[in-house]
């Protein structure tokens, strides 16, 4: 690695931390960081906040709050936007800013878009690099970049097993299966998406809240439960996501053939409902995914419990998946794992991830990446 390759390096690090600020904020728009150097030192920093606000490249510029030095470099981890829209297109305002040169980490995923940045302040005389740390940069936004794609949402089912698959003990006690580390990191990426879902069996046996809960602060997502025959608003005692703070944030997905009068009652509880169809004795995920896209829902965080992860997964419903796995084994036929029976002839037949990713939480190991279709 050359010494600017690394310097370029060490600057978009910075710029990624930037981003990170806004952790899960800027739905549907994409997380990104910006910052000037000047004679080889940062003088100005930025960071998109959310959707209508200041990108951060513009950030940057009004953080500086002077005029440039001719040496000054702008580095951005996404292609600085080329069209004006609620904030002004970003190429306009760094052309007039006086930089030189312009770093930048990821290509805008958007393939109306792509490239076309770059080349406007190409043809401006700025000197233009990208790639840096471009596959850090483009992690940031897995949401974002599917959005913007598909126009669909992301969906993310989470996994936590033994190492053998298993979910629980065959009584199907379950807390916990991995330790604090995995569960704080869950934690982290509950923030990160706009919504969460589980199954009943999920609500029934554990009766989560499905917050992030991170330092001593509580964020509610918007909270889906996939429940065909409405069984959980028959349960002895109200489940906590149908009577807690943010029950107005919970909405419970269920067959257009469900029990009227369960779904009067979750409406008088506060909760949402949300009719879809039945695909094969199933909710339809199809149906699930127009509707969330109709209401902008743009990811949705899926934790599973093992007839959840396998309805998703065998049938590919996921777009990712995210499976942590702790370091103990059950050896028991009975207890709760993944998969029913697949038919598989050989190995060419198992489901495949792309653009993995894996880390190591104390004891136990999350494995992450995109589900090949």
């Amino acid at each position: 690695m050359s010494y600017e390759t690394s310097r370029d390096a060490f600057y978009m690090a910075r710029a990624i931390e930037l981003a990170g600020r806004a952790w899960g904020q800027t739905h549907p728009n994409p997380m990104v960081g910006a910052l000037i150097v000047e004679n080889r030192k940062v003088v100005a920093e930025g960071w998109h906040k959310g959707p209508g606000q200041p990108h951060a490249e513009i950030e940057a510029l009004k953080a500086l709050d002077r005029k440039r030095s001719q040496d000054a470099a702008l580095y951005v981890t996404l292609e600085p936007c080329s069209t004006e829209g609620r904030t002004g297109a970003c190429t306009r305002a760094i052309i007039e800013s006086g930089i030189r040169k312009v770093v930048v980490g990821a290509i805008d995923p958007n393939p109306d878009h792509a490239g076309r940045g770059l080349e406007i302040l190409k043809n401006a005389g700025i000197e233009v690099s990208y790639g840096t740390l471009e596959e850090e940069c483009s992690d940031l936004n897995l949401i974002f970049n599917h959005w913007i794609t598909t126009a669909e949402p992301l969906l993310a089912a989470k996994l936590a097993m033994t190492l053998d698959g298993k979910f629980a003990a065959a009584s199907g006690h379950s807390q916990w299966v991995t330790a604090e580390a995995a569960r704080d990191d869950v934690m982290h990426w509950r923030r990160y998406f706009p919504a969460i879902a589980v199954g009943a069996n999920t609500v029934l046996q554990d009766d989560p809240s499905l917050t992030s809960r991170m330092d001593d602060a509580v964020f509610c997502p918007r909270r889906f439960v996939f429940d065909r025959h409405l069984k959980t608003m028959a349960a002895q005692r109200m489940p906590k996501l149908y009577s807690d703070q943010f029950k107005e944030q919970t909405c419970v997905l269920c067959l257009k053939s469900a029990n009227a009068e369960r779904k009067a009652a979750a409406l008088d509880a506060g909760v949402g409902v949300w009719e879809l169809p039945e695909d094969r004795g199933h909710i339809d995920w199809t149906a699930f995914r127009e509707r969330c896209a109709a209401e902008t829902v743009c990811g949705v965080y899926i934790e599973c419990g093992p007839a959840l992860a396998t309805e998703v997964i065998e049938n590919k419903k996921a777009d990712y998946l995210f499976i942590y796995k702790a370091p103990k084994f059950m050896a028991d036929s009975a207890t709760p794992g993944i998969g029913s029976r697949r038919a598989t002839a050989s190995m060419s037949d198992a489901l495949h991830l792309e653009n993995v990713h894996h880390e190591i939480l104390g004891d136990d190991v999350l494995t992450r990446g995109r589900l090949l279709r």
